[in-house]
């Protein structure tokens, strides 16, 4: 076996790849980050997230699938629908911290340079 294919072979399952393929779209990322404020109605989360309507609508049906998101439905007049965090997806938000805490260090306002 080649050094290359060893890499390759460890990559392949890599749980860090594995979940940035499957959650690592801006807007997959950007809804997550936004549903920790709690269960949020379809335009609250289009007027937080700044996106447009089919695309919200497309990224909340794919985080639906994969288990992240949940939407719930209430009667009345008009029908409200809720959308929020799962376990699966509430467990994401520690690694969110640490993002946004690497964020605030190397992306900053004075372009991350460090003395």
């Amino acid at each position: 076996m080649s050094p290359h294919q060893s890499l390759e072979a460890k990559y392949e399952q890599c749980p860090v790849i594995k979940t940035l393929e499957e959650i690592g779209s801006r807007w997959r990322m950007t809804v997550i980050h936004v549903l920790r404020e709690g269960d949020l109605r379809f335009n609250e989360l289009k007027r937080a997230t700044g996106a447009n309507s089919q695309t919200l609508s497309r990224v909340l049906d794919d985080l639906q699938e994969l288990g992240y998101v949940e939407r719930e439905v209430e009667d009345g007049s008009p029908i409200a629908v809720y959308y929020s965090l799962t376990r699966k997806g509430e467990e994401l938000l520690p690694a969110f911290d640490d993002i946004y805490e690497w964020g605030e260090k190397w992306m900053s306002a004075d372009g991350g340079a460090e003395s």
